[in-house]
């Protein structure tokens, strides 16, 4: 059988897992809170009189709890199953979201509220619907994987101009409730029917272990230990950290950054948004790339060109075109980060502790992605420019880009005699 049949007979069978994750992922922890926290942030501003590195502290309380139960999620999803893991995470986050509908101008309440959100919504990381596409595809994987993730951009590119109708409409309490609502309304739903991983079906608990022992013990892989004697693990762990502190960073403050550049209020709305836009076409386009090419060499591409989009930005001024490709390049980076921490996960470590090594991966992405936010909010409320945090984004991007070179070759894993 050729290639493309092969290809194809994955997505005819495979596709309803890829919307289930897509929905899933898009309305989860992981971008829902990234994408509106800049939006609603000169509203809580204006109502508690906070400052923006107070806000953005919010991100750094969420990434911290994220790095104690990232890895926890992943384990649980390898032991009973990622469908009960994310589906209930699901409910979980979307209520404790709206929770920040009763902030009263208490920080520390504030803070509490962001805690709970990562406990509560980590199951709705990648780790957990990212195992069953790639449990599910091998020689499309890189582009059912850019699929799945695809739902950061949709939601990053709709949830600016929503947020700002929510708020005109009925006010910040009321967006919050309302972006709350998303997952519970939408992913939810086409999760229960679609979102199964292999082998997951009708059968006891007891049934269910015995089936998942069995299949952990045969599938190819390194285990969690062996993941973590690993250098390449570790190098993939800083370069990570430095990737989401620069485009994590950015992105929660690019409305602030177009403000203090100079651009008008609409303007702003629609730059911003273009951010969601390139992530779409950067989930695409990196999952078809890197299904053909070697993936850190991919990555190196996408991620050296937005180095030079953050000296433009740094350099301030009102030119829509040039800022429009800046903001394009960064959301192209954005958009093969997720899917590519997955792919790499899967080549270089096999599918025996997805889950776990996938969670302590995904642990140094959320360390850089919630420092990066509330360093760039600081820095802005120390120095009224975001010129110093720019310029280090973009060296972090280099250096991030030149580790991952260091990789080498994909690693082979061979199923056991248990799994032919």
């Amino acid at each position: 059988m050729s290639t493309g049949t092969k290809g194809y007979g994955e997505f005819k069978q495979g596709w309803p897992v890829v919307l289930a994750a897509m929905l899933g992922i898009g309305l989860g922890l992981s971008p829902v809170p990234i994408y509106t926290t800049g939006a609603l942030a000169p509203h809580l501003a204006q109502a508690f009189g906070w400052g923006f590195g107070e806000i953005m502290a919010g991100l750094t309380v969420m990434t911290f709890t994220v790095l104690i139960a990232s890895p926890v999620v992943g384990l649980l999803a390898d032991r009973y199953g990622v469908r009960p893991v994310a589906l209930s995470s699901v409910v979980l986050f979307g209520l404790s979201f709206m929770g920040f509908a009763f902030s009263n101008g208490s920080l520390p309440l504030y803070y509490a509220t962001w805690a709970v959100m990562a406990v509560a919504g980590a199951g709705t990381l990648p780790v957990t619907w990212t195992r069953a596409v790639n449990n599910r595809f091998e020689v499309r994987k890189g582009l059912a994987l850019g699929l799945a993730l695809l739902g950061t951009g949709l939601f990053g590119y709709m949830v600016k101009p929503l947020t700002a109708w929510l708020v005109v409409e009925f006010g910040w309490r009321g967006a919050y409730v309302a972006i709350g609502a998303l997952p519970l309304l939408l992913a939810l739903p086409v999760g229960w029917f679609f979102f199964k991983d292999i082998g997951e079906g009708k059968e006891t608990v007891s049934e269910r272990r015995v089936r998942q022992a069995a299949q952990q013990a045969a599938t190819p892989g390194l285990t969690l230990g062996q993941v973590f004697r690993q250098w390449k693990f570790w190098v993939l762990g800083v370069a990570f950290v430095l990737i989401s502190f620069a485009v994590g960073g950015s992105i929660p403050n690019m409305e602030n950054i177009l403000k203090h550049a100079g651009f008008g209020a609409d303007d702003i709305v629609w730059l911003a948004s273009l951010i969601g836009l390139s992530v779409i076409v950067g989930r695409i386009a990196g999952g078809w790339l890197i299904d053909r090419f070697w993936a850190p060499g991919v990555a190196f591409i996408f991620l050296a060109i937005p180095a030079l989009a953050y000296w433009h930005l740094a350099g301030g001024g009102t030119d829509v075109t040039v800022t429009a490709i800046s903001i394009l390049v960064i959301g192209f980076a954005a958009g093969l980060e997720y899917d590519l921490m997955a792919f790499l996960v899967a080549r270089y470590f096999g599918m025996k502790a997805y889950g776990g090594a996938y969670g302590a991966l995904y642990g140094f992405f959320a360390l850089g992605a919630g420092l990066g936010p509330v360093v760039f909010g600081a820095a802005f409320d120390k120095t009224g420019s975001y010129v110093q945090p720019l310029h280090v984004s973009a060296v972090m991007l280099l250096v991030a880009a030149a580790m991952l070179l260091t990789l080498g070759r994909y690693r082979k894993f061979e199923a056991s005699p248990a799994v032919a």
